[in-house]
C-alpha cells in the first residue's frame, strides 16, 4: 500500500511540475557566469530618480554578475562619474513585456541604512507616457533595516496614487516574492501567502494602466527619498542576490 501511495505522489508531483514549466512565458534562472544576459536584460544608466546616491553602470561586473547559480546585484561606496556610490538596475524594456499572468523571484536581500533593493515592473509605455501614467507595480520593495516587504501599485488618477500593504519578514533569508496579475485584480504574495490586493476589474480608479503590458525591473538604490542616506553603520559592499525570475502566462 505504500508503494502504491508513494508512487501515487510521485506521478502527481511530476505532473504538476511539468504543467507549471510548460505555463513558463519568460525566465531567468542564472544558470551560467558572468554579466546579466544581455538578450533578456538591458541596463539603466547614471542618475535615475528619487534622488537616489547611485550612479547605476552599464554592464559593468564590479555592480552586476551572475555567479554560482544567482545575479548578483551589489552597491559599493566609490567614486564613479561624480558620485560617491555606484550600483546596477537592470529591466527588460525592449526585450521582453507581457499583460497578465503572475511574476516572481527568489531573492535574498542586503539590511542597512539607505539601502533600497527592489523587483518590480513598468507599463511598456513608459517612455511615452511618463511616470505615472505607465502604471507601476512593486512586486517587492525593502528599506533600510526594517523586517518588512513592501508591495504597491502606483498609476494615474487626476495625479499620482498608490495602493499598498506590507508584510513581516526576514528579508536576509530566501524568499520567494511573487504577483498575479489579471483582468480583475493585482494580488501580493510572499512565499505563496497572499498580503495585498488591488481591483482593476474595468478600469475601476482609473486603473486603465494595468491592462497594458509591463516589464520587469531589478535594483539596488543607495539613499533617497524613502530610506535617506547610508550612515556609518552601513557595510558596503552589499549584495541583492536572485535566484531566478520567472513569468507565468
Amino acid at each position: 500500500m505504500k508503494k502504491i501511495v508513494l508512487f501515487t505522489f510521485i506521478v502527481l508531483s511530476f505532473v504538476q511540475c511539468k504543467a507549471q514549466n510548460d505555463n513558463i512565458l519568460w525566465s531567468d534562472e542564472f544558470n551560467y557566469s558572468g554579466l546579466p544576459d544581455n538578450t533578456k536584460w538591458g541596463n539603466e544608466v547614471g542618475f535615475i530618480r528619487n534622488n537616489e546616491l547611485q550612479y547605476y553602470t552599464n554592464r559593468r561586473i564590479e555592480n552586476s554578475v551572475v555567479k554560482n547559480g544567482s545575479l548578483m546585484i551589489i552597491g559599493r561606496k566609490e567614486s564613479f562619474n561624480g558620485a560617491d556610490f555606484t550600483s546596477a538596475s537592470i529591466n527588460t524594456l525592449g526585450k521582453f513585456s507581457w499583460k497578465y499572468g503572475r511574476a516572481e523571484a527568489r531573492i535574498k536581500l542586503p539590511v542597512g541604512q539607505g539601502l533600497w533593493p527592489a523587483f518590480w515592473m513598468m507599463g511598456e509605455n513608459r517612455p511615452v507616457a511618463g511616470w505615472p501614467k505607465c502604471g507601476e507595480i512593486d512586486i517587492m520593495e525593502h528599506i533600510n533595516n526594517e523586517l518588512k516587504t513592501y508591495g504597491t501599485a502606483h498609476w494615474d488618477n487626476s495625479g499620482h496614487v498608490q495602493s499598498g500593504g506590507n508584510m513581516f519578514t526576514d528579508e536576509t533569508k530566501w524568499h520567494v516574492y511573487a504577483v498575479e496579475w489579471n483582468q480583475d485584480s493585482i494580488r501580493w504574495l510572499l512565499d505563496g501567502q497572499r498580503y495585498w490586493g488591488v481591483s482593476i476589474k474595468n478600469g475601476v480608479n482609473d486603473t486603465q494602466e494595468f491592462h497594458e503590458p509591463f516589464y520587469l525591473l531589478l535594483n539596488l538604490a543607495i539613499g533617497g527619498n524613502w530610506p535617506k542616506n547610508p550612515d556609518a553603520t552601513t557595510v558596503f559592499p552589499d549584495t541583492m542576490y536572485v535566484d531566478y525570475v520567472r513569468v507565468y502566462r
